[in-house]
C-alpha cells in the first residue's frame, strides 16, 4: 500500500474518533435521562436512647438520683444538637449478670417494644460476671484466680453471644454502644496486679463478642474510671509505693471490708464514698463522656436521610 494511502486512511481514523468523541461530549441530552440527587441528612427532632444493663446503667452511687450517666448523656446530646429532643428508657438493674439482663429481655413485653423504637442502645455489662468469680477466688493463689477467670472467660463469652443477639433480633439498625469495666478498687490496692489482669481479659472478652455484629462500639472506660485522678505512671507508682508498705502485695479481706464501709471519702475521686464501688456523680460525667465521644464519631443514630 502506497504511504499516502496510510496516511490518508489514519487521518479519517482520527477524524472518526475525533468527530464521534467530540458528539458523545457535546450531544443533547436525552429527555428520558434522569438528574442524580445526592442524598441530604438532616438531624432528627427526635432521638430515643435505650439504655440496658446493671448497677452503672440503674446509676448506682449518683448522689444526684439523675440515672447516673443515661440522664447527663441525654443533657449532652440536645446541648450539642440544637433541634433534638432525646427520650430515655433506663432499664438497668443493680446485681444483674449478662444471663440476668437477658432473662429480662425475654420476659418483658416493653422492654423488647423499647428496643424496637430505639435510635441509640447503650449496654453495661459483666462487671457482675466477673465479681461472682473474683469474690470466690480473690484470697486464693495467683494462678488459682488465672485459671478461674480463664474457665469463666468462655461461659462468659457464650452469654454474651446470646444477649447481643437477642438486643441484635429486636433492633438490627440502631448502634449499640458497650461500657467496659473497672478496678474500683486500685487505687487501694494498685500492687495487686492479678485484679487488673482479669478487668483486661473481661474487656477483651466482651469486645470480642461484639466484633460478631454489626454496628457495635466499645466504650473504654477503664482508664479513667481505675485511676481516678491518678492518670500519669508518676503518680500511679507512688500509690503503688504508699500501698506496698500496707499491703506487701496481697489483697486482706480485713482491709477490703473496712474501704467498703468507710462512708467519708475514697482514695479515687470519681468513685461513690456511700459503697466505694461504684461511681459517683462526677464519675458518671466522665463516663458520659468517654460515651459520647463514641456517639459522635459513629453519629448515625442522629441523622435522617431525605
Amino acid at each position: 500500500m502506497k504511504k499516502w494511502i496510510k496516511w490518508l486512511l489514519l487521518i479519517l481514523v482520527i477524524i472518526g474518533i475525533g468527530g464521534g468523541g467530540w458528539y458523545a461530549i457535546h450531544a443533547p441530552k436525552s429527555s428520558n435521562s434522569s438528574e442524580i440527587k445526592t442524598p441530604k441528612y438532616v438531624e432528627k427532632k427526635n432521638v430515643k436512647v435505650v439504655a440496658l444493663g446493671d448497677s452503672l446503667t440503674h446509676g448506682e452511687g449518683d448522689e444526684t438520683n439523675n440515672g447516673g450517666y443515661v440522664g447527663i448523656i441525654k443533657n449532652k446530646i440536645e446541648h450539642r444538637y440544637r433541634q433534638t429532643q432525646v427520650t430515655t428508657v433506663n432499664y438497668g438493674v443493680t446485681g444483674d449478670r449478662s444471663d440476668q439482663i437477658l432473662d429480662r429481655l425475654t420476659q418483658q413485653t416493653q422492654l423488647r417494644k423499647d428496643l424496637q423504637d430505639a435510635d441509640v442502645i447503650t449496654m453495661t455489662v459483666g462487671g457482675n460476671d466477673l465479681m461472682q468469680i473474683l469474690e470466690k477466688n480473690v484470697m486464693g493463689s495467683e494462678n488459682q484466680v488465672t485459671n478461674s477467670v480463664e474457665r469463666g472467660e468462655k461461659v462468659y463469652q457464650q452469654k454474651l453471644n446470646k444477649l447481643f443477639g437477642a438486643v441484635r433480633k429486636e433492633n438490627p439498625r440502631a448502634p449499640i454502644f458497650v461500657m467496659s469495666i473497672y478496678n474500683p478498687f486500685y487505687t487501694y490496692f494498685p500492687d495487686v496486679t492479678i485484679i487488673n489482669q482479669s478487668i483486661n481479659k473481661w474487656n477483651q472478652t466482651t469486645k470480642s463478642a461484639m466484633n460478631n455484629y454489626k454496628y457495635m462500639y466499645f466504650v473504654n472506660i477503664n482508664k479513667i474510671m481505675s485511676y481516678g485522678q491518678y492518670q500519669t505512671k508518676g503518680q500511679q507508682q507512688q500509690l503503688i509505693k504508699e500501698e506496698e508498705k500496707a499491703n506487701q502485695g496481697q489483697v486482706s479481706q480485713k482491709r477490703v471490708i473496712a474501704i467498703m464501709n468507710h462512708k467519708d471519702k475514697n482514695l479515687n475521686k470519681y468513685i461513690s464514698t456511700e459503697d466505694n464501688f461504684h461511681p459517683n456523680h462526677a464519675g458518671y460525667v466522665k463516663i458520659a463522656d468517654q460515651l459520647f465521644k463514641s456517639m459522635e464519631k459513629h453519629d448515625s443514630w442522629e441523622f435522617t436521610r431525605r
